[in-house]
């Protein structure tokens, strides 16, 4: 937006103010995506040499984000020890380490959406643990797939590895996890993680695929991505949530243009006729289950990833539409309100940080096409968080890292990719 003093004004007030010396317990998936991510973003733009988005460097800037950012990473590696798969605790007490009551349960994208941020601090800090410890529980989280069908479930103990939930689906408790393989490529030029995400996307395509094989021809139902049983890929409910909204922009980066297409126009139809995304919608009754709207982010930034990738002014159109509807319907005297009922358009007293950071970060880059980001789309990279990455090739040397992954002193102990000690609902 061109308004670097302001941005310094921000850093200034973190660096003066921001302390992660608290007697707190938080997730460790949420800080590190929203806190160390925003961190690492801010000081990687103020370190960029030519300053494209004009002179955001303070005063007498010493790096203060980075460390800020060490801080609270070094504060969250508790969570990666004492489990025997590899799989970091949900949760972890910023001063005191992993709470005694702890959970041994945690989603699957919240233990596989750590590798961008933490390889990134590592990359930057020339220390391979934080990156190592992200990669480890990926690979763990990869080798409890079922070996039926190549499918996670939705919840796993990270004791034993047996799956507690074993939906399989690309919404909520899963969404990120896929992400974050095809980025971790695209920032780190991780073959590896590239072959994980491939053998994932052939396996989604073929299992939760429902309706005509092509999207715009054919016989048939349009193309819908349906939740299943992660042993047999059978359904198991009938419903799709608002985080599943996000897909179509990862078929983007995939490539997958016409399939993004599809997906795309399911929940740019529930919009249409609800001026929201509801948190939860029944494809079968054709009516919302779950009626809040907290102003995600995920319709928005697949409108603008396919608007970018194909240029159509049909997404300019989609876009304007959200952004009537969201001030219309959200717009109040001090910000913005989650919508408590889609049906009714009442308010809940809380606006999600992920509105500021994502939901009109994309808005506004849809149509700013003169923007530096959209000029030089191949240079950056989103979070999934919407913090921007340089896909610089200061991250893509990763020797050292794999070194300390040969070599920890804690190894993943037992992992399997089997389903008999699975527990799969």
């Amino acid at each position: 937006m061109n308004n670097a003093s302001e941005f310094k004004k921000a850093v200034q007030l973190v660096i003066e103010y921001a302390s992660f010396d608290k007697n707190n317990t938080v997730q460790v998936f949420e800080a590190t995506i929203r806190i160390i991510g925003g961190l690492l973003s801010a000081h990687l733009l103020i370190k960029e040499p030519s300053q494209p988005f004009g002179d955001l460097v303070p005063a007498h800037y010493e790096d203060e984000l980075l460390h800020l950012a060490h801080d609270l990473a070094a504060r969250l590696l508790p969570s990666f020890e004492g489990t025997s798969t590899g799989i970091p605790y949900p949760r972890v007490n910023l001063q005191n380490g992993v709470p005694l009551n702890s959970s041994n349960s945690t989603c699957t994208a919240g233990a596989g959406t750590l590798i961008l941020e933490m390889g990134v601090l590592s990359h930057l800090l020339g220390d391979p643990v934080y990156k190592a410890r992200a990669k480890r529980a990926l690979k763990s989280l990869w080798s409890y797939r079922s070996n039926v069908t190549g499918l996670f479930g939705n919840v796993i103990n990270i004791q034993t590895g047996a799956w507690e939930g074993g939906m399989s689906g690309v919404g909520a408790g899963l969404d990120s996890f896929f992400e974050y393989l095809l980025k971790a490529y695209i920032l780190f030029g991780d073959a590896e993680m590239l072959k994980m995400f491939n053998e994932s996307y052939e396996s989604i395509k073929f299992h939760l695929r429902r309706g005509r094989n092509h999207c715009n021809k054919g016989d048939g139902l349009p193309p819908i991505y349906v939740n299943v049983n992660m042993r047999n890929g059978e359904t198991v409910n009938n419903w799709i949530d608002s985080l599943q909204a996000a897909w179509p922009g990862v078929q983007v980066l995939n490539g997958d243009i016409e399939e993004a297409i599809c997906s795309h126009a399911i929940f740019y139809a529930i919009w249409r006729r609800f001026d929201a995304l509801p948190e939860r919608y029944n494809w079968h009754l054709k009516a919302p289950e779950i009626l809040f709207y907290p102003l995600r982010p995920e319709l928005v930034e697949s409108t603008y990833l396919l608007y970018q990738a194909t240029k159509n002014p049909f997404y300019l159109h989609v876009g304007k539409e959200i952004l009537d509807s969201i001030n219309q319907y959200a717009k109040v005297k001090c910000g913005y309100a989650t919508i408590h009922d889609v049906t009714k358009k009442d308010h809940e007293d809380r606006m999600e940080s992920f509105f500021l950071s994502e939901t009109c970060k994309y808005l506004y880059l849809l149509f700013d096409k003169d923007n530096h980001i959209n000029k030089n789309s191949d240079r950056y990279l989103f979070t999934t968080e919407g913090h921007l990455f340089p896909i610089d090739k200061q991250f893509r040397d990763d020797i050292w890292t794999q070194k300390y992954t040969e070599n920890m002193t804690e190894p993943i102990q037992s992992v399997h990719r089997n389903n008999n000690i699975s527990n799969v609902s």
